[in-house]
């Protein structure tokens, strides 16, 4: 596979700001050690052009962060992010080619757009500022940026509040299409929408990525519109890949116990005699990233975990064609663990 987005050894940490705590501690002379949240620890991911690849894990693993990471809005502690060979970030800043290249849309629609601004003005902003368009055009570019996801041209010149939840998404859709991007990062694009809307919004994804031979990385905890949509899938744990590959053979034969519990804590009907929900939650809480366990970070929570997942961090091995797995349990292509 020709990859299209590198991501190598890609690291974010956080450093919280000073708290009453520490002040009260510096106060007292008590030494306190530096805290920092580890969202993303380590992590390798290519995509190919005209790919779409589900990211898939928890809330609070470090899916976001990642995502931000790739279109540059954070910029990593450790690691590079290559598009087409090219760094997303350097020096910490993004390229003034990188930028129109890849875009974001973000979960919450209201959010992400000015209240303040009519729709032509968000979505022609950004394609004004890097020659797409002019100033002259902004308003039949604006337009056909609406027709192509399935707004009309009219709502141009309306305000954001006057649009329902799916419509602000599809303008969210709209304002990245504007900038003719390559790749574009949907971060749980869906989850505050309608099961109705959601659809709508996702054979939306299916048809522009077919139309414009579009990249996708698509973030999501839903794990049936993720099958439904995506390729390949990556899972995620505490900042951390545990498992890839196609969508349909990780779903048909996970092979990392984390990746397992999440296929069995969504709730299924079993008809036999009577009809039964079968829900089996995750057992365990998230460990803190201010804190990650040491070897394995699933380790607390596995049911299957070995003494040496308790010290010893799995590497992320090719278990397969296309797969992908960081578990002590798996072996390896070519060489057992």
């Amino acid at each position: 596979m020709n990859a299209f987005l590198t991501v190598e050894d890609a690291a974010k940490r956080f450093s919280p700001g000073i708290t009453f705590g520490d002040k009260v501690a510096t106060w007292l002379g008590v030494q306190k050690p530096p805290r920092s949240v580890h969202a993303v620890d380590g992590v390798n991911l290519t995509i190919a052009r005209g790919e779409v690849v589900g990211l898939v894990g928890e809330s609070g693993c470090g899916k976001s962060t990642l995502g931000r990471m790739i279109a540059g809005i954070h910029v990593p502690t450790e690691g590079r992010i290559l598009l087409d060979d090219a760094p997303v970030m350097s020096d910490g800043v993004r390229p003034r080619k990188i930028t129109t290249r890849v875009q974001m849309v973000f979960q919450d629609p209201f959010a992400s757009l000015d209240p303040r601004m009519r729709i032509v003005d968000t979505v022609s902003e950004g394609p004004i500022a890097h020659g797409l368009t002019t100033r002259a055009n902004a308003a039949d570019y604006t337009r056909r940026s609406l027709e192509a996801v399935g707004l009309d041209p009219d709502f141009a010149t309306r305000y954001p509040h006057q649009f329902s939840g799916g419509q602000r998404q599809r303008i969210a859709i709209a304002r990245a299409l504007a900038m003719q991007p390559d790749l574009i990062v949907c971060d749980e694009p869906v989850a505050s929408l309608d099961v109705s809307i959601q659809a709508q919004i996702i054979n939306l994804l299916m048809k522009l990525r077919k139309e414009l031979n579009l990249t996708l990385l698509f973030i999501s905890h839903d794990l049936s519109v993720v099958r439904h949509l995506c390729d390949r899938v990556a899972i995620m744990y505490l900042g951390r890949i545990v498992e890839e590959g196609a969508t349909d053979e990780v779903y048909a034969t996970p092979q990392h116990p984390y990746t397992q519990a999440l296929l069995d804590s969504v709730p299924k009907l079993e008809i036999d005699d009577d009809i039964d929900v079968v829900f089996k939650p995750i057992e365990g809480e998230l460990p803190s990233p201010q804190n990650p366990p040491p070897g394995c970070h699933f380790h607390a929570r596995c049911p299957v975990a070995l003494e040496k997942c308790k010290s010893v961090r799995p590497a992320l091995v090719t278990t397969g064609i296309g797969r992908r797995a960081a578990c002590h349990l798996v072996p390896a292509l070519e060489t057992a663990c």
